[in-house]
């Protein structure tokens, strides 16, 4: 299956010997004593394209190939990795795979079985116009400076602004008869304006708002079609806006700390999404598995059915088949077809993220597609999948409605610094802009925010949720986990909410400023 008839999948990519590749792995494994091989041929080609206050700083453009062998001994894993990408490799591989997992068995607790998945065949691409690898180094600096230019002639004393753009190609393939082939584009430009007062020195610093989606250059020039919560960027209405809000957040009154009401815009609340529900429901953290890279879980298996996770609007899904979405695929890092499925339904925990031998270990007739390798030369692991929180199919259709109903709070837009404990319980967010609210109307902004609670807390004082019309695809291309550090690239949708009575702190007195 492919999602634009008008792309190909790099042709360089489809020259290697991937099917070759593939049939010397799993003969040789297999020949060996492996009940099951899988291998994984990962080329990433990534940019990036930088300028400061108008003027080129740097671009770069690299493609790293690999190559992994996976297999099941006895029951008991073994992998092996190259960057050459050769049937002879694969081969080589194969065998040395098979002699780690022989010699790792003693160590196993026991033995690996994966949940079943049918054979699959095709060739899947992500949804883009433009493949920015093929937009001139000096396009892409001409909107980079262009539009840096406007911002400092707008009274903006320093501009930093970059361009970062992936193109992945993946073919994956076992010993079931599973072989698939798919290309992901994903691309995130932002502009940082830094405003300097002259007589005191105090300066402050405001990015675009913009989250990095799975599309091409299209996107950073406005355009393209809105598919759900992914939709164009007005590019002209943020950048005009900009100078103002950084220069008036220079003069800002410092926050009162006290309790609040709180109106969020998903440019924010995708990080608290990202933080306190997606990596919270990994299933590998929520059983201890996952304990060296940032921690476990609060939500652990007992509670699933029963806990109550939020407020009973709070509806959160995993896909992996979001249109633009930045984890989104046709198959994972283990063969998995894409899919859909709940993760907090009226409030309650219902689902957790999975991988094909935990899928198997605790009783589900099928993994839900949530293993990911960030190259050949890295072992799949479990990842998240796009993770949002869905809007009310009634609710309203504006950030505005939302305000207008809110006697005293604050509206948060962009995200900015964290911090969230080791099980993601306890946690606390600032932002980028911070607008007070009093009689449902913006009263101008204030700074030193941040708001504190615990994730169950947090959700449970969700009061309002905003219509399909608010409702935006945020998230990173970064998200990190694992040892060997991986990284991994996953959108939080969500729309306008509202929470009431949540904490806030004055992050200058809390520093002692």
């Amino acid at each position: 299956m492919s999602q634009i008839a008008a792309h190909g999948v790099d042709p360089t990519f489809l020259a290697l010997p991937l099917h070759a590749c593939a049939d010397a792995a799993t003969a040789t494994g297999i020949a060996a004593g492996a009940t099951h091989v899988d291998i994984r041929i990962i080329s990433n080609r990534t940019g990036l394209i930088a300028a400061r206050d108008a003027r080129k700083e740097t671009s770069t453009d690299d493609t790293a190939l690999s190559m992994g062998v996976r297999v099941i001994v006895d029951g008991c894993w073994g992998f092996a990795a190259s960057d050459v990408v050769t049937p002879e490799s694969a081969s080589a591989l194969a065998r040395t795979a098979v002699a780690l997992a022989r010699v790792s068995l003693p160590l196993a607790t026991q033995p690996v079985v994966l949940a079943p998945e049918p054979v699959h065949s095709g060739t899947w691409i992500s949804a883009y116009e433009i493949d920015p690898f093929e937009v001139a180094e000096s396009d892409r600096l001409e909107v980079l400076t262009e539009r840096s230019a406007a911002l400092m002639s707008a009274g903006v004393d320093h501009v930093d602004a970059w361009v970062r753009q992936v193109r992945e190609c993946t073919y994956y393939a076992d010993s079931t008869g599973t072989h698939v082939t798919q290309q992901r584009v994903r691309i995130e430009a932002q502009w940082d304006a830094t405003a300097i007062d002259s007589q005191s020195g105090a300066f402050e610093t405001m990015s675009t708002t913009a989250p990095p989606v799975g599309r091409g250059w299209e996107y950073v020039i406005g355009g393209g079609a809105t598919v759900g919560g992914a939709r164009p960027w007005d590019w002209n209405a943020e950048l005009q806006a900009l100078p103002g809000f950084v220069r008036e957040k220079l003069t800002a009154p410092s926050v009162e700390p006290g309790r609040y009401t709180l109106v969020i815009h998903p440019t924010n609340l995708w990080l608290t999404i990202h933080e306190s529900i997606g990596h919270a429901t990994e299933l590998d953290r929520a059983l201890g598995y996952e304990a060296n890279y940032a921690g476990t879980s609060f939500a652990t298996t007992e509670k699933l059915g029963n806990f109550k996770y939020g407020s009973p609007l709070m509806h959160v899904t995993g896909d992996r088949q979001a249109v633009h979405g930045l984890a989104s695929v046709g198959w994972d890092s283990e063969g998995v077809a894409a899919q859909q499925w709940d993760i907090v339904k009226d409030g309650t925990l219902v689902g957790y993220q999975l991988d094909r031998a935990m899928a198997q270990e605790f009783g589900y007739e099928r993994s839900n597609g949530c293993a990911f390798a960030d190259s050949g030369e890295h072992v799949p692991i479990q990842r998240m999948p796009n993770v949002s929180l869905q809007p009310s199919a009634t609710g309203p259709s504006s950030a505005e409605a939302l305000i207008a109903g809110v006697e005293d709070g604050i509206y948060i837009v962009g995200d900015k610094s964290w911090s969230i404990d080791m099980q993601r319980y306890n946690f606390q967010f600032t932002g980028q802009r911070f607008m007070r609210i009093k009689n449902g109307q913006l009263a101008g902004q204030v700074k030193d925010v941040a708001y504190q609670s615990r994730t169950p807390d947090f959700w449970g004082s969700m009061i309002a949720v905003g219509g399909p019309d608010t409702y935006l695809l945020g998230g990173a291309l970064n998200c990190g986990k694992g040892q060997p550090g991986q990284v991994a690239p996953v959108s939080h949708g969500c729309p306008v909410a509202v929470f009431e009575n949540i904490n806030i702190l004055n992050t200058s007195a809390e520093a002692g400023a």
